[in-house]
């Protein structure tokens, strides 16, 4: 009884089988347009809330590590051990010692540039192989 009332209003409003197939596929393209763009945003939102979420865990870790890193650095043997260690810094009283062996490469202290070793070379001299390095 529905299918009659549909095909007499098709045929009230003058349309065929065709023109009524060809209004329903344009309804349904209208609505998979309508319905595409949201749901690429939606997906391409997703994917960066997991990409953000991948980042904080690593900066998580990261905070963590510099927290254990702060700890130990609080305590006062361990500056010490570190600026021994870095600095080559000796307590009063203690004579240091270097020791080079013959494959190891030279500091910086003695590396020549032109004849002269850098300690005797001037500031501009110094910057400009600075530079050029």
């Amino acid at each position: 009884m529905r299918s009659k009332r549909l095909a007499g209003a098709a045929r009230a409003l003058g349309l065929s089988s065709t023109r009524r197939a060809a209004i329903a596929a344009l309804v349904v393209c209208a609505l998979a347009f309508t319905l595409a763009v949201p749901l690429r945003t939606y997906l391409a939102q997703r994917a960066e809330v997991a990409e953000q979420e991948e980042l904080k865990e690593q900066l998580t870790g990261k905070v963590a590590e510099l927290e254990r890193k702060k700890r130990a650095l609080s305590d006062p043997a361990q500056i010490e051990a570190e600026a021994r260690r870095r600095l080559r810094y000796v307590m009063p009283g203690e004579t240091p010692y270097i020791v080079q062996l013959p494959g190891d490469a030279p500091t910086g202290e003695e590396h020549t540039s032109g004849g002269r070793t850098e300690i005797d070379a001037a500031w501009f001299e110094k910057l400009w192989s600075g530079m050029s390095e």
